[in-house]
């Protein structure tokens, strides 16, 4: 099969197993996440380390894949989408056999560096690997399938970290990824679609700028409450050298910071309300469990009452993904953002109770019907053979999205208590919905 005859994606069985590695590739950057957080507690007391330390663990891989996102799109446009995403799988299941057999904490948060950089290029490509595996007709579907692997992967993460720390010690975590991991790379090999590179050269200069400029506003995001002089002075110097990057690509026709994308008014304004909406959705998976724990629910209950809301979102996801095939109009995307404004205004609103699960529902009903049609827009609208960069846009701004979710979420528990993180997230919502509105 050659990149010509490629051009409107892969052809069956071949689409369906490159299909299938990309769905394991997901699973295991959000099971991850999902998982090492339930073992943070027992690998803290193993390696004496602080609760303060043991975040480090999380926050060392954030930080890495943020900062890396952008560049390492950019790479598989010139070295090639499939070899690229092979290279970081590889090294994504090395660094958590490292993290696995860690003896030290900076053993530990070396590793989890290097499988932070693992997982930004797997993750990074993603997308625009699923753009060159179907034709544009099913690209909707496609997004919706795999926005369903996250939400499910979200929902069992949890419980599957506890089972697997019922069962043996924290290292294991880290080593249930390796006979899924090893079968992706194998397979991936074969199916993944071969993308024509670009002939032009990495700009290392900008992809350094990059790292510094993403990772000090992640950095500083994380600090402002707790050390705010730090923080600020990180956010400071973050918006100052991601300054001096824009004005460096400004002239370059085809940047390693996307703007040329950003230039594109669907591309741009769809960007804008996945920051908003994942901020929206942060602060509503941070917020619930401990306004629900301060009603006194245990946190098995806790458990099973936030429940509806990933089961929604992964439901929902498909079913949009769809119908975004069918129509292009910005009304769907907008009203997802309403139905989850609407669903905070009224968990804000009610007690604590099991009428929560009602509530999640909705939240989960209106943001499983934005994430498709907005991915569909940003990767439709972006040139093909910008695919990847735009596809390491979208995951930058789920990343910084989340990002500024947490730390809203932060805020409001100091400034107020946990139902004050509901109204936030309703205007960030909000926000999402006009700028979906404004793109049309």
């Amino acid at each position: 099969m050659t990149p010509e005859s490629e051009a409107d994606g892969l052809p069956e069985p071949r689409r369906t197993r490159a299909a299938a590695c990309i769905a394991a590739g997901i699973a295991l950057t959000v099971l991850d996440a999902a998982m090492v957080n339930i073992a943070l507690p027992s690998a803290a007391r193993d390696l004496g380390l602080t609760p303060a330390e043991s975040v480090w663990v999380v926050n060392a891989y954030q930080i890495t894949v943020v900062g890396t996102l952008i560049p390492f799109a950019a790479l598989g446009e010139i070295a090639g989408f499939k070899r690229v995403w092979n290279a970081g799988l590889a090294l994504f299941l090395l660094a958590a056999l490292c993290s696995a057999l860690a003896p030290s904490f900076e053993t530990l948060l070396a590793a989890r560096i290097a499988q932070g950089l693992g997982g930004a290029a797997v993750m990074s490509l993603m997308s625009g690997l699923v753009r060159h595996t179907y034709p544009i007709a099913q690209l909707g579907r496609a997004i919706g399938f795999n926005a369903m692997v996250v939400a499910l992967c979200s929902a069992t993460g949890p419980s599957l970290g506890a089972a697997v720390l019922a069962v043996a010690e924290w290292p294991a975590v880290f080593l249930v990824h390796l006979p899924v991991g090893l079968a992706a790379l194998i397979f991936g090999a074969k199916v993944l679609p071969d993308v024509p590179r670009q002939a032009r050269a990495f700009d290392l200069g900008a992809a350094a700028m990059n790292v510094a400029a993403f990772g000090l506003v992640f950095l500083g995001l994380d600090l402002i409450l707790h050390w705010p002089v730090l923080g600020l002075v990180a956010l400071a110097l973050g918006l100052f050298v991601g300054g001096l990057l824009i004005r460096r690509e400004m002239a370059r026709s085809v940047p390693l910071l996307p703007l040329d994308l950003l230039r594109i008014r669907t591309v741009r304004f769809a960007i804008g309300a996945s920051i908003c909406m994942f901020a929206a959705h942060m602060v509503t998976v941070i917020s619930m469990p401990f306004h629900l724990s301060t009603a006194g629910f245990t946190p098995v209950q806790i458990g099973l009452i936030i429940t509806p809301y990933p089961l929604a979102v992964g439901l929902l996801a498909p079913i949009a993904g769809r119908l975004a095939d069918r129509t292009a109009s910005a009304l769907p995307v907008a009203a997802g953002g309403g139905v989850l404004a609407l669903a905070l205004l009224l968990l804000g609103s009610i007690p604590a109770s099991l009428w929560v699960c009602l509530g999640l529902l909705l939240a989960g009903i209106g943001f499983g019907c934005f994430q498709a049609p907005n991915n569909r827009a940003i990767l439709s609208s972006a040139p093909r053979h910008r695919a990847g960069s735009a596809g390491g846009m979208q995951a930058t701004a789920r990343v910084l999205g989340q990002s500024l979710g947490a730390t809203t979420a932060a805020a409001c528990f100091t400034l107020a208590g946990p139902w004050m993180g509901f109204y936030c997230g309703a205007v960030l919502a909000v926000m999402a919905g006009v700028l979906s509105l404004a793109r049309r």
